[in-house]
């Protein structure tokens, strides 16, 4: 079984966030998919399956981290599209949709060179649901090793979801450089009804994501850059319709650009996306497949 390892939202190799794609599946079962992504220890992995209908081809994804299966990724999709591209575009530029267990997207690709493509995900309608007491402002702060004033003053903390739901957690410019999870807080996020946590600076347009128990930091967050897209749209920090670039994964070593931009007002956010860059660095192929 063949796959191709590709760096997201980045331009060069060995850098960016690295995924995993699997173009064809192949009737493998989701515990052997969740068994290959841990042995690989790529941050995600992307095993897809092809299918046709009437509107034309489409695509099933499943995508896993090393825990569990997600309902919605951004990089895992972009980067799905750009190897698509690679193996069945015949043009510069190409549309691909894909199927997620949350929501079917599309996402527009261009080849850039060789091993060079870029990607723009539509992740589609934003969801706001909902903002935690200001009351519990050093609780939330304190989760990520903050006090209540590193948050930023002028942003509430809110959930919000355009696939996976995270509580975005807006903080003063500088002070992403001292946040950390020292604990897991998988239960504490699903009492707000989160599953995931991304801490903006809103000012410097950078981010920072773990793993709920903080052990691993992510590269470059697609889903939640879609969800910060949506939260700075809907306080007026971007225009509509604007693009522009958030960073995240300085504090890795390997640091990712994503290119974010809403389209709508308030709350009624009808449209997010999220590009970015792909670099291929390799293929493999497995030798055998977990029993």
């Amino acid at each position: 079984m063949r796959y191709h390892h590709v760096d997201v939202f980045t331009a060069l190799p060995y850098s960016g966030n690295s995924l995993a794609v699997f173009p064809d599946r192949a009737g493998l079962t989701g515990d052997q998919m969740q068994r290959i992504t841990r042995e690989l220890r790529h941050f995600e992995s992307v095993f897809l399956a092809g299918e046709e209908t009437p509107d034309g081809p489409v695509w099933q994804a499943r995508v896993f981290d090393l825990a569990e299966e997600l309902d919605f990724a951004g990089h895992p999709v972009i980067g799905a599209a750009c190897v698509l591209h690679a193996l069945h575009g015949s043009g510069e530029r190409a549309s691909w949709t894909l199927r997620l267990k949350a929501r079917t997207v599309t996402v527009a690709t261009k080849r850039r060179g060789p091993g060079r493509y870029a990607g723009v995900l539509d992740q589609g309608r934003a969801a706001f649901l909902g903002r935690p007491d200001p009351a519990r402002a050093a609780e939330l702060a304190a989760w990520f090793g903050l006090d209540a004033g590193d948050l930023d003053p002028d942003l509430p903390p809110e959930v919000v979801s355009t696939g996976l739901r995270y509580l975005v957690l807006p903080v003063r410019a500088g002070v992403l450089a001292r946040a950390r999870i020292a604990s897991d807080i998988t239960g504490r996020l699903a009492a707000l009804g989160a599953r995931f946590a991304y801490v903006l600076d809103v000012t410097g347009l950078e981010a920072r994501h773990w793993n709920n128990d903080g052990l691993t930091e992510d590269v470059a967050t697609g889903s939640g850059a879609g969800c910060a897209a949506a939260y700075l749209r809907r306080y007026g920090r971007i225009g509509d319709g604007e693009a522009v670039t958030l960073r995240q994964g300085r504090f890795t070593g390997r640091g990712g650009e994503m290119t974010i931009s809403a389209r709508g007002h308030g709350e009624d956010i009808p449209s997010v996306r999220v590009g970015g860059e792909v670099a291929f660095v390799g293929e493999g192929r497995l030798r055998a497949l977990p029993r």
